[in-house]
């Protein structure tokens, strides 16, 4: 028996980006940090809320790549001298991807309280009717 997937369908024509979306997104991976929360915030628009307490806004950077939302965080390293007898504060390096659907847009980013949020739209288009001619070989 064959693996019917979205690219070999004869009726699902010039899918396979949709398919290699949903493998890229599988495979983003699960880890947990940092928490995240996404929140419909109208009919068209969300807001992506990451918890990034103890980054600045130069250690973060936000970048759309190939339709997928980027976050990465980086603390410099501040003062090597300092020794700690307890350290519980993550400090770590993370990434975190988001997949877009067409027509959702990255909207401004904003850090309050050591939620770093960013807001998404979706931008209505109105359908296309085209007609194709038919030329004569």
């Amino acid at each position: 028996m064959t693996k019917l997937t979205l690219g070999s369908h004869p009726y699902l024509l010039g899918f396979e980006q949709l398919e290699r979306m949903l493998e890229r997104s599988a495979k983003s991976g699960n880890e947990g940090y940092p928490p995240f929360n996404i929140e419909q915030t109208s009919p068209n628009s969300y807001r992506i809320t990451l918890a990034v307490a103890g980054f600045a806004e130069e250690d973060l950077a936000i970048t759309v790549e190939d339709r997928q939302l980027v976050i990465r965080g980086r603390q410099s390293e501040s003062d090597e001298a300092r020794v700690f007898l307890h350290r519980g504060i993550a400090a770590r390096q993370f990434q975190r991807s988001f997949v877009l659907a067409d027509g959702v847009e990255v909207g401004e980013a904003v850090m309050e309280n050591g939620l770093l949020h960013v807001d998404l739209r979706r931008i209505e288009s109105e359908p296309v009717v085209q007609r194709i001619r038919i030329n004569k070989e």
